[in-house]
């Protein structure tokens, strides 16, 4: 299943400010925390918690936030199926991208060991 070029541009100008408050509400719904959800992202973007917040603040697009993130060399391990798509099978880079962080969104909700979502 493909992306369309609508659906990477509407990705591209979501602002991660905007999507944010979903992660929360979803890890913490889920027994998880927010100090989790922070390490998960870091892992992915390389951003401390200032960097974050600032991104927040700023309202970056996430075109703007993939942007600034220094990926993870392992982030190629991340695969599977999410929001109807399959990872690995994405080829916009920066939809692939997105796509990783909300995959590893639902891992931690879902109560996955923290080892195996940061692919050690």
């Amino acid at each position: 299943m493909q992306t369309t070029p609508e659906h990477d541009e509407r990705i591209a100008k979501m602002t991660f400010a905007s999507v944010y408050p979903h992660y929360v509400s979803k890890v913490e719904r889920k027994g998880r925390t927010k100090e989790e959800l922070h390490t998960v992202i870091s892992w992915l973007t390389g951003f401390d918690d200032q960097v974050l917040q600032r991104l927040i603040d700023e309202k970056a697009t996430f075109q703007d936030f993939f942007d600034q993130a220094n990926l993870n060399p392992n982030a190629h391990l991340i695969t599977g199926v999410i929001c109807g798509y399959r990872i690995e099978e994405i080829n916009n880079p920066l939809t692939q991208k997105v796509r990783y962080l909300d995959k590893l969104v639902d891992e931690l909700a879902k109560g996955r060991k923290m080892e195996k979502i940061l692919r050690n």
